[in-house]
């Protein structure tokens, strides 16, 4: 990885990368966990939200996104290039089968955010070359939180990492039992979802992965 400074995002902010599921609320308010998972440490935050309504995911959105500005974190939306334009979020992530990166860019503008997802060296470096500020690489584990997620090995993501000069983040099913695997692999952060908001403790469980992260 050349770890150099991409424009609008510093690697540092990308340690620990949370994306939100509301799949573990039991009867709680995903305010109150992201509120836990800032608390513990999370350096970024992703709504991901696949079945609310338009309505409902612009006010949860507005929720968060307050919330990251009380922590001073960045906030990313998942794939609703709308909601983040309208709400004005820090960025916009977006897969292989979203939006094309560069109508994107050319959407919210040169002072976004852009993440894209990437699973080859190919995809890593056409993002790359149409504005992406940072990639999303997986799945380096089985995930239950993406069914449709390609298979990424170690090799390849470092392949990929060595092969580009914007931050990397590795995700799909990374926990404090195998995130260690990925040291030496040239990553700046991980993604994490079921770890930090499937847990009993969202505050310790971020906390916990958090330094495992600086290891790496």
């Amino acid at each position: 990885m050349l770890n150099l400074k991409s424009n609008n995002i510093n690697p540092k902010d990308l340690l620990l990368y949370a994306i939100t599921d509301r799949h573990w609320l039991n009867g709680r308010t995903l305010s109150q966990q992201v509120r836990e998972c800032l608390e513990g440490g999370a350096t970024i935050i992703q709504i991901r939200e696949k079945k609310l309504s338009e309505e409902e995911f612009l006010e949860e959105a507005k929720e968060i996104q307050s919330l990251c500005k009380e922590f001073n974190v960045p906030f990313i939306v998942n794939d609703n290039i709308n909601i983040a334009a309208k709400i004005k979020a820090d960025g916009v992530h977006v897969g292989q089968e979203d939006m094309d990166a560069k109508k994107v860019r050319t959407m919210l503008g040169e002072n976004a955010i852009l993440g894209v997802s990437a699973s080859t060296v190919e995809e890593a470096l056409k993002a790359e070359k149409d504005g992406a500020d940072y990639l999303g690489v997986g799945a380096v584990f089985n995930t239950s939180t993406k069914d449709d997620a390609d298979s990424v090995s170690f090799d390849t993501l470092k392949e990929i990492c060595n092969s580009v000069s914007i931050p990397v983040v590795a995700i799909g099913g990374i926990s404090a039992s195998n995130i260690l695997e990925l040291k030496g692999s040239g990553i700046d952060g991980v993604s994490v979802i079921s770890a930090i908001f499937a847990s009993d403790d969202i505050k310790e469980a971020t906390k916990n992965l958090k330094e495992l992260a600086k290891s790496l």
